[in-house]
């Protein structure tokens, strides 16, 4: 047997070399499709419809109290902003957050892993809609609420249930639905 005679090892089926090519079309039809899809921004939060936890927290910057869970029983709904002054689109937020506060909404914020000074600097440039500001040092309030991010936005009711989990800033043109679901939690 000569070196030209050797065995041969068996060949793959032809259709083997398009395998490639047909994992990578269906993936990009894959990702096609899940751009094309309206993004649901809307969350089923575990906490809707339970009580806050219990939590008290030392107030976070100059003029405003801390906040605890009992601040909430107070029978009328309030939102429960999650925000940070490291956090740029909390800044984005707060001329939103000023106009709830000016159409009504009381509105109490939770500073998570902030530093005093840092969070009166934010509050002065940007303004402050809050009634109490809780400093939230390690987010164990902010985990023990659901929330994950910042900034993060909660309707709480009188009686201090979770009525409603934005998640993200709240823009402008989400005010009236923001009004409507304080409206909502009052009944």
């Amino acid at each position: 047997m000569t070196q030209s005679e050797a065995p041969r090892a068996p060949r793959a089926p032809s259709w083997t070399l398009w395998l490639p090519l047909a994992l990578f079309v269906l993936f990009v039809g894959g990702v096609a499709i899940s751009l094309m899809l309206p993004k649901s921004t809307d969350i089923n939060s575990q906490m809707i419809g339970k009580p806050l936890p219990t939590f008290s927290l030392r107030p976070a910057a100059d003029g405003r109290p801390g906040l605890s869970n009992g601040d909430f029983a107070t029978g009328k709904p309030r939102l429960l902003n999650i925000f940070a002054s490291w956090c740029v689109p909390c800044g984005v937020e707060a001329p939103v957050l000023a106009e709830l506060q000016r159409q009504g909404a009381q509105i109490d914020g939770i500073a998570i892993r902030d530093h005093k000074d840092d969070l009166n600097a934010f509050l002065a440039k940007n303004g402050n809609p809050y009634q109490r500001i809780g400093a939230d040092d390690v987010s164990a309030v902010q985990l023990a609420i659901g929330s994950s991010g910042v900034p993060e936005t909660f309707v709480i009711d009188g009686k201090g249930v979770i009525r409603y989990q934005h998640i993200g800033d709240i823009r402008a043109e989400e005010i009236p639905m923001m009004l409507a679901k304080l409206k909502e939690a009052e009944s």
